[in-house]
């Protein structure tokens, strides 16, 4: 989907205080904005049953260097890795509550210079997270709110990745389509 040489079925997303982006050495870097850095798909995108991977590096800064936002049948979501000082990873927004304050927040140390491979699974009533070979988050969609937070990551629709005061680069960006969920529900 995105071949790191050219933004060719992309676009730079049009945030206030954007930084530069660069393709280079099949990456695209997502040099530190005031506040977001990112990109936007140009092309039509599966609002269900998909699973889109990438790599992504937080280069330097302290926050999210991936925030990646996709669609969840009419709704949107934004995986955040790295967050909120820069070792949160989690979903925003689940009935209202931030990545942050839901059950899908894990705390966890992001090194800076490492690549971390992202798997994001959509299907009928749930969301899978891998980070690397770790499944890190299974949550059931149904019944519940899902939403972005609101503000300028509104402009990331249908599918965008960006970074937070942080630069961020990502690379061998993937999407597949999919009948079902990768494993089974989560017992609560």
């Amino acid at each position: 989907m995105l071949d790191g040489k050219s933004l060719i079925g992309w676009k730079e997303t049009a945030f206030g205080g954007r930084g530069e982006v660069e393709c280079r050495s099949n990456m695209v870097v997502l040099y530190m904005g005031d506040p977001f850095t990112g990109i936007s798909f140009t092309n039509p995108f599966p609002q269900m049953d998909y699973e889109i991977a990438l790599d992504a590096m937080r280069v330097s800064g302290s926050d999210f260097f991936c925030g990646l936002t996709f669609p969840v049948s009419n709704s949107f979501c934004s995986l955040i890795v790295g967050g909120w000082g820069g070792s949160l990873l989690g979903l925003s927004s689940i009935d209202g509550m931030d990545a942050s304050e839901n059950e899908t927040t894990k705390f966890m140390n992001f090194e800076q210079g490492k690549w971390y491979r992202i798997r994001v699974r959509v299907t009928k009533d749930r969301i899978e997270v891998w980070l690397d070979k770790d499944k890190l988050i299974n949550v059931v969609t149904k019944d519940r709110r899902i939403s972005l937070r609101a503000g300028e990551i509104e402009m990331s629709v249908p599918l965008g990745i960006c970074s937070w005061q942080t630069t961020g680069a990502i690379k061998e960006v993937r999407f597949l389509r999919v009948s079902a969920p990768a494993g089974p529900a989560p017992r609560y």
